[in-house]
């Protein structure tokens, strides 16, 4: 349906509000759905992926390794800190009503019939479908005599001096086993040379060891054979107790609390407090326990007990217990047939590598969408930035940008040559600490000011500001995004960049760095929304205004498209604007407290997700504004620590074409019908499918065919 004929419909059906309407409670906790569980929900139709055919096979494997990954981080920090909440009699049910105990129980049921879901993909779907494709995981029972005398020489070259088995006996208690690490219970027969007979012991495998191995090709009789690194240790263990007889070798590896606590009020010092807390992420609290499902009952229960886990922890997997570690792999095939094919990332028409990029600035407004147009322009800034003697200063924000990047080698540069450079540098970001910490020293010994932000406020503004000399006057460049300072991120995410020197903007971003920077009372900003002071109050205003268009018989329309939606405020402004009549349409990739289809609340309100070859990352807010479309880019999503807990900005698109493409652009993911899924009132999802005279509609493959400068075919073979 054209944004034309739902205008239409709505008007028709535009009703002044009722008095049912006007007493219905919108804090009544039934209208919301549960954060973490609708998480996994986003998980769950991650894994899905692996099912789709439209994608390429290797694809699909790679999308069971991101849900394994993904299952990982949900353990190590949300179930984490509903956890803590229980220990620490901290607990608070959120919007939706659920205690946290009921939430976890109700995640430990869904965990459980996922994972075993996920295995059976695996080793009914995926696996064969790979053989077919001649890639191979060996079985111990399968490797030839060549091979295994292969495997056996890298047991004695680069496992045995690396590992160290452990008997458990008073004088050597169970070890404390790194977060995520791969292990072995071993059960024993037999003394050892002290006289020893404890029978159980733990096998930790050597964490700088790949866990997959590719079997040289020419001991191959053709195609990618690998062979697992817990099947060698697995093979060669009794070689680790010389006179002993193993009766049992099992793998298995705890999921711990990885979340960092860092005490404010009590810290000097950020990275300091950091570099210390980082080595107790490997050592947390334990969360989870995975384990081989031939393992005996009296060891599960074993292991159990040594872990503080309930039998709700615990996880039997019929394979590896650790599945991300599968992507190992996918780089060491060389079958582009089986993987969507390369593409060349297009460039707007003012973008010209041959020119200056402050020139292309000048000519006109330049919005980017990655990884459909290339991030070169956004490093080429800063690159000419740095080597250009009429730029004076550089400052900008970095949350996660990756060790070997670009952009920092751009502003190590700029520093050294003696400008002004001053990075404001989250130290905070999750799993991304220690690399950061790295990033900040190495950009202050090129001289370049560094800051950490603001205390208890994550900086998660995507910002870049360039001051250049042009004559008599000095003219500011700002580059805005909606993703990260990442070159690698910026192939796979789908991302707004946003460059222009217009004054306004440019003055707004040169505000927020003070505030970032030094100390006072909140700036005006004229343009720019900023969290954690006018965006959220902002976004509420907006969303109000199209309710009181709708109920004035106006036409109005409200599309958000973010990453998650959960604070409440925002939610109950949605509710309120779909009583009042107005179309409200919410691209939501991941977690959504908002309930759809509710008679008298939420019945004009469609939530969609969609999961594609692209990681859906952009944040656009979308009002129709009585036909004075309105549209903003932004960093935060619609989230509490995103509105009121951390420093976003979020930046108006003003020009008219380009306010027409991004328009464009979220009509097609409204009119997706192959990456599609709907949000149901139960809270599950329903992907949606073309009818039998549609056309399949891919939003992704679309912006591809539309923005790319090369994309060949976008569909597999």
């Amino acid at each position: 349906m054209t944004k034309v004929e739902i205008l239409d419909q709505q008007l028709d059906e535009t009703k002044d509000m009722t008095d049912e309407k006007a007493v219905i409670d919108l804090n009544n906790s039934e209208y919301y759905i549960n954060r973490e569980l609708s998480h996994l929900q986003f998980n769950i139709r991650v894994l899905e992926q692996t099912l789709d055919e439209s994608h390429p096979l290797l694809d699909r494997l790679f999308f069971l390794c991101i849900f394994s990954k993904n299952l990982d981080e949900f353990y190590e920090v949300r179930v984490a800190d509903l956890v803590h909440q229980l220990t620490f009699a901290r607990e608070q049910a959120g919007i939706d009503g659920l205690h946290p105990a009921q939430v976890l129980e109700e995640i430990y049921t869904l965990c459980s019939a996922t994972v075993e879901r996920q295995y059976d993909i695996l080793n009914n779907t995926l696996l064969p479908a790979l053989t077919k494709e001649n890639i191979n995981f060996l079985r111990r029972a399968e490797w030839t005599d060549e091979q295994r005398l292969w495997i056996r020489e890298y047991f004695d070259d680069s496992i045995q001096p690396l590992i160290s088995p452990i008997g458990l006996d008073p004088s050597h208690p169970f070890p404390r086993l790194v977060n995520k690490s791969l292990n072995f219970i071993v059960s024993l027969d037999g003394k050892d040379a002290f006289g020893r007979q404890t029978g159980l012991a733990i096998i930790p495998a050597p964490r700088s060891l790949p866990r997959i191995l590719r079997i040289p090709d020419n001991l191959t009789s053709g195609g990618d054979q690998f062979v697992f690194l817990s099947s060698i240790i697995h093979e060669f263990a009794d070689e680790l107790f010389p006179g002993m007889t193993i009766e049992g070798c099992y793998q298995f590896r705890v999921t711990r609390n990885a979340d960092l606590e860092i005490d404010h009020e009590e810290t000097s010092d950020l990275a300091s407090a950091l570099e210390h807390e980082l080595h107790s992420r490997n050592f947390g609290e334990e969360m989870r326990l995975e384990v081989a499902d031939n393992c005996p009952d009296e060891l599960i229960a074993f292991l159990l007990n040594q872990f503080n886990l309930g039998e709700s922890d615990l996880f039997k997997v019929n394979g590896p217990v650790n599945l991300g570690r599968l992507s190992e792999v996918i780089e060491q095939i060389n079958r582009p047939d089986l993987s969507y094919p390369q593409f060349t990332p297009g460039l707007p028409k003012n973008v010209n590598f041959k020119k200056s990029i402050f020139e292309s600035i000048r000519s006109r407004d330049t919005l980017l969408l990655h990884p459909f147009e290339s991030f070169t322009p956004v490093v080429d800034l800063l690159r000419e930035a740095a080597k250009d003697p009429n730029v004076k200063s550089i400052k900008q924000t970095l949350y996660r940008t990756g060790a070997k990047s670009e952009i920092v080698n751009a502003l190590v540069d700029a520093a050294r040559s003696g400008k002004e450079v001053t990075v404001v540098i989250e130290l905070r970001a999750r799993f991304d600490e220690e690399e950061n910490l790295y990033l900040a020293n190495r950009l202050q010994e090129a001289g370049a000011v560094v800051v950490y932000g603001v205390v208890g406020y994550k900086t998660h503004a995507k910002m870049m500001q360039i001051v250049r000399k042009e004559g008599a006057h000095y003219r500011r460049y700002v580059h805005l995004g909606t993703g990260n300072y990442h070159a690698g991120n910026a192939r796979v995410y789908t991302d707004y960049s946003f460059m222009t020197c217009d004054d306004s903007i440019c003055e707004d971003v040169h505000k927020v760095f003070q505030q970032l920077t030094g100390m006072g009372e909140i700036l005006r900003i004229k343009k720019l929304f900023h969290a954690p002071f006018t965006l959220h109050k902002r976004l509420i205003q907006m969303i109000d205004r199209e309710r009181e268009n709708a109920a004035a018989g106006k036409p109005a329309l409200i599309r958000m498209k973010s990453n998650g939606l959960t604070e409440p405020k925002v939610i109950r402004a949605l509710y309120r604007a779909s009583q009042a009549g107005v179309k409200v349409q919410l691209i939501i990739r991941g977690m959504c407290s908002l309930r759809p289809g509710i008679s008298g609340v939420s019945e004009n309100i469609e939530v969609r997700s969609i999961i594609g070859r692209f990681l859906e990352h952009t944040r656009v807010y979308y009002f129709l504004n009585d036909g004075k479309d309105e549209i903003y880019a932004a960093s935060a999503d619609l989230m509490e620590r995103n509105l009121l807990r951390r420093v976003e900005v979020a930046y108006p698109i003003e020009a008219p074409k380009l306010k027409d493409r991004m328009i464009e652009e979220l009509d097609i993911y409204m009119q997706d019908n192959t990456q599609a899924w709907v949000l149901q009132q139960d809270g599950s999802y329903v992907r949606v499918n073309p009818g039998s005279e549609e056309e399949p509609i891919s939003a992704q493959a679309w912006l591809l065919s539309k923005l790319a400068a090369s994309s060949g075919t976008t569909q597999p073979s």
